[in-house]
């Protein structure tokens, strides 16, 4: 397995043989006004640009996977950028029909589609905020997912998504046992509400659920509202004894476990 941090919640992941790009994000830095209602919103995104042409991104891609919809995870420049014949494996059917409105003739949806070659994708749900964040904004913040790679020659990877610790991320833990678990961990913050995904303690926590599981941070150090640096995050790891267990790639590192 390898793991291409590229920016944000944008990367590619290298599994049994085939290369799937997760939620990208393309466009060049300070495109987006900040979202409003959420931290630092005079700030605009992405804040840092993309380590590598958009050319060398999608070469070679055997499918993206949008977790949802959301403009950091799938954005104008994404949907020029990808060819329209590319395989695109959407949360739900709304989103489906939303990303072929785009142009794009060969979408499915996880959970309800067999990849092949070995490899099961299994869709996994989550909670992109608080209960009180979700009843005050869940109608902007809308459902997410996260996704379960296994194949018989790999290691089991759980890629959790825009979610908080919850009893879905529990349920995942539970049912497969992941070995390698890649977390959204920038802490994005709207104000008055809270965090919409994880944080720093969240690493924590989930190595004493899994602590023989390999975690890569990612998500961090690109929309304006997020909250938690690599910097920070690396000290609370030396400072909690993670070292061993927990990894923090910079945009364009290639990780290979």
């Amino acid at each position: 397995m390898k793991f291409h941090q590229i920016r944000n919640a944008t990367a590619i992941i290298e599994f049994a043989g085939k290369r799937f790009l997760i939620d990208p994000l393309f466009a060049p830095k300070g495109t987006y006004p900040g979202l409003e209602g959420t931290l630092n919103s005079h700030l605009f995104w992405p804040t840092v640009e993309l380590p590598m042409s958009i050319e060398e991104i999608i070469e070679d891609i055997d499918a993206v996977i949008v977790t949802h919809a959301h403009p950091d995870h799938w954005d104008e420049y994404a949907i020029k950028s990808i060819p329209k014949q590319t395989l695109i494996l959407a949360q739900d059917k709304a989103e489906q029909e939303m990303i072929q409105s785009s142009g794009f003739y060969n979408v499915e949806v996880l959970g309800e589609f067999t990849f092949g070659d070995g490899i099961e994708l299994i869709k996994t749900s989550g909670q992109h905020g608080s209960d009180q964040t979700m009843e005050v904004i869940g109608h902007v913040l809308g459902e997410v997912s996260g996704v379960v790679f296994q194949h018989r020659q790999e290691l089991t990877i759980y890629l959790a998504g825009d979610t908080l610790w919850n009893e879905h991320v529990e349920k995942v833990i539970a049912d497969h046992a992941p070995e390698i678990v890649i977390l959204n961990t920038g802490d994005a913050q709207a104000p008055g509400l809270g965090p919409l995904i994880m944080g720093k303690q969240d690493v924590l926590t989930m190595h004493k659920a899994l602590p023989n599981a390999k975690i890569i941070a990612t998500h961090m150090e690109t929309v304006n509202h997020a909250a938690l640096t690599r910097s920070e995050l690396n000290s609370f790891i030396v400072e909690n004894h993670l070292v061993k267990h927990v990894l923090v790639p910079g945009d364009g590192e290639l990780i290979e476990l």
